[in-house]
């Protein structure tokens, strides 16, 4: 680890020109504590998730890491997911899947507003229309043959500033989420008893 003080990266203080109503000097400060040592890259987002009977289960998050140190919210997080009453659900949040739908389309807009913002690119505004198609024999188990998620997801971001499609296009391709549902990734599942 570099000789940065602990307590003055683990909340940056600069704030910076504020472009997009993101504070730019903010950024700035955790890129070029990243690029002096690579260590700060590594992050790790934590979530806790307990099941609340029928098709609900409520997540929490409060804690995770960043900066080479632990971190933690000002105040808990908690989501929940259910089912449509179609599919015996009570319909009282949404399902896995939109979350994932939100999650990707929520990333690749901060994404390209947090570039743009970096970048001096003023961004009017932003709409976005996400639609994902599933064939659900897979997640019935009614078909080996059928994938058990989405088999196409359709972004379509309406977004008005001065810059071209294409630059706005590319900012938003460094989105996490964009990477991690397009190219998939390898997750680890242990199942305990108890």
């Amino acid at each position: 680890m570099n000789s940065h003080n602990v307590a003055s990266i683990t909340k940056p203080k600069t704030k910076g020109p504020v472009v997009n109503g993101v504070p730019t000097g903010q950024l700035l400060e955790v890129i070029d504590l990243i690029q002096q040592d690579a260590e700060m890259a590594q992050f790790q987002f934590r979530l806790h998730n307990h099941w609340q009977g029928g098709s609900i289960n409520r997540s929490r998050m409060d804690e995770w890491f960043a900066l080479g140190n632990e971190q933690s919210r000002d105040r808990q997080i908690t989501l929940d997911a259910d089912e449509p009453e179609l599919i015996a659900g009570q319909d009282t949040a949404p399902t896995p899947v939109e979350y994932v739908l939100h999650a990707l389309v929520s990333c690749l807009t901060t994404t390209m507003v947090y570039h743009a913002s970096v970048q001096g690119i003023a961004i009017e505004s932003v709409k976005s229309r996400i639609e994902g198609d599933i064939d659900v024999r897979g997640f019935f188990g009614l078909s080996d043959e059928v994938r058990k998620g989405f088999n196409t997801v359709r972004v379509v971001m309406r977004v008005k500033s001065q810059a071209d499609a294409e630059t706005l296009r590319n900012l938003a391709m460094y989105s996490a989420v964009y990477d991690i549902v397009a190219n998939s990734l390898p997750v680890e599942l242990v199942l305990e008893k108890g």
